[in-house]
């Protein structure tokens, strides 16, 4: 098929307001601690109230406070912080209202639960907590309840106090996938990581996926100062929106701009855009994506890390968006200046949103480990401990289960693979050596897509139903031609067309075709997802 006709048929299906799954009605479109140890706040010598900006004379005492998090009890980052995020900011005069996380504890001294998981072998329950207080996730806990069946999160727990937590997302303008119009939950296996040398899992946020709460407390409403922060995977992202995290609209209705402010990563470029092709860190306000200033283009740099720590935090006609690596080094300050036209003041109404847009928009992609909602807007003192308590948490190294699965033919005993790791569009599967990379690594998630490096889905081109129709990858959008069963035959069918995924011709070569074919119990159609 060619390139432009392939294209076309790759948009999301049309709903009111056009392919691009709106952002808002089509009528719219227009207006576009230990004790001897002082505290951080023992250590601030500029006194401010809670909401108000500290000065920079604070800035080093906030930085060795944050970097004492690891060197604290030992200098090992695979220690557990003894001081998290939310004690930094609640020393700063900028408590967390919120704070989420499936990695690790956000304060010293939390001891409770992260999440929970539910398995589909009998549709127990159960939380995952941290393996002591203030430490990381007992993803171990995790492993032996889902271990030979499926599971998803069902919660994300607010460590706050405050009971915000996050649970699966009801129908907004747009109507999720599941059952009722609700979003999917989350495949709790989908996302490992390694955090301060041990295992743990994000929330894989595939499209169709989402978290809301609509009823939340001490959440900034209106006007109110707050700030916003999220650890999510660089690497994992697409074009549509919206990967979100933060405070949204109660309705789910995209009825007016200013009624958000979220963080949003990726590479949208409906509304706002930065510098290259993306991803970037943005603000999404409602009735927009902004990189900056204004609508449109903003001098944002694309991201190029592999775990990213994205803020957007606002005042009264003042926001900023800061973003850096969240394995080492400082912040960047994106933008800092006056709100958009349109967006002051703000009409924020409280509600918190994780992987979908304030309407419901559900087309997003991304990966979430951490992150908080503050009251107050943070100083650039806070935001830059913060950012040194992240790094010293030590996201990332040598993965205990490395992202995704092998794919390996029964015949031919190589990998389904994606030649030359390119990431275009339209571009066949094959078989290949098996070896470490990426391009041979996929993931099943839980609305039964085949997802390699994080963003992009085994797909039969053209949603063809005919015997040899190639299997490609392509920006995940939810269609069924991007959906697959796993047999316990060893067979991988399309939940399309129920053909069988198959090595071209019986080969057993590298650079075999693969395609879909007829069931027909061949070798050839046998595989084995291998860690």
């Amino acid at each position: 098929m060619a390139a432009a006709s392939v294209a076309t048929r790759r948009q999301p299906e049309t709903r009111p307001g056009g392919p691009h799954r709106g952002r808002f009605p089509p009528d719219r479109l227009r207006d576009r601690t230990q004790q001897s140890t002082p505290s951080i706040g023992e250590l601030m010598t500029t006194a401010a109230p809670p909401g108000r900006r500290r000065t920079a004379a604070a800035l080093p005492f906030l930085l060795a406070a944050g970097a004492a998090t690891w060197i604290i009890g030992g200098a090992s980052a695979a220690q557990a912080a003894t001081t998290g995020p939310c004690d930094i900011y609640a020393s700063g005069g900028t408590p967390c209202v919120a704070a989420h996380s499936t990695t690790r504890a956000l304060y010293g001294a939390y001891n409770g639960p992260l999440y929970q998981v539910r398995r589909s072998s009998d549709n127990t329950t159960r939380d995952i907590g941290v393996l002591s207080a203030g430490g990381y996730a007992n993803a171990a806990a995790q492993d032996s309840f889902c271990a030979n069946t499926n599971c998803v999160i069902t919660i994300i727990y607010d460590q706050s106090g405050r009971d915000n937590r996050l649970t699966q997302a009801p129908p907004g303008y747009w109507p999720g996938p599941a059952a009722g119009g609700y979003d999917n939950l989350a495949d709790a296996k989908a996302a490992p990581v390694t955090i301060g040398g041990q295992k743990a899992y994000g929330v894989y946020i595939a499209p169709g996926t989402g978290y809301r709460n609509n009823h939340t407390n001490g959440i900034a409403t209106g006007d109110q100062p707050e700030g916003v922060y999220a650890v999510v995977d660089g690497t994992h992202y697409n074009n549509w929106c919206c990967f979100d995290y933060g405070n949204a609209q109660t309705d789910g209705q995209a009825d007016s701009p200013a009624i958000m402010e979220t963080v949003y990563f990726g590479a949208d470029k409906q509304w706002g855009w930065g510098d290259g092709n993306g991803p970037w860190v943005m603000g999404d306000l409602e009735w927009g994506l902004f990189s900056g200033a204004k609508a449109g283009y903003n001098p944002n740099p694309p991201i190029n890390q592999r775990y990213v720590t994205a803020m957007v935090k606002g005042e009264p006609n003042h926001w900023a968006i800061r973003e850096g690596s969240a394995q080492s080094g400082a912040l960047s300050t994106v933008f800092d200046g006056v709100r958009p036209s349109g967006y002051n003041p703000m009409k924020k109404e409280g509600a918190i949103i994780l992987g979908t847009g304030g309407d419901n928009s559900v087309s997003g992609a991304g990966t979430f480990f951490e992150g908080v909602l503050t009251s107050g807007y943070p100083s650039t003192a806070t935001d830059n401990a913060v950012q040194a308590n992240i790094t010293a948490a030590g996201y990332g190294g040598s993965s205990t289960t490395p992202q995704g699965q092998q794919l390996v033919g029964n015949q031919s005993g190589r990998c389904a693979t994606v030649p030359n790791a390119s990431t275009t569009n339209g571009t066949q599967l094959q078989l290949g050596d098996c070896s470490t990379g990426t391009n041979q690594r996929f993931t099943v998630t839980a609305s039964k897509q085949l997802t390699v490096y994080g963003n992009k889905c085994l797909d039969v081109s053209g949603r063809g139903t005919a015997n040899g129709t190639p299997v490609i990858i392509w920006d995940c959008n939810g269609q069924t031609n991007q959906q697959w069963n796993v047999n316990s035959d060893g067979t991988v069918t399309s939940v399309q067309s129920g053909l069988c995924l198959d090595a071209s011709a019986f080969g057993t070569t590298n650079g075999t075709k693969i395609q879909v074919w007829q069931c027909l119990n061949g070798a050839n159609q046998k595989w084995t997802l291998r860690t």
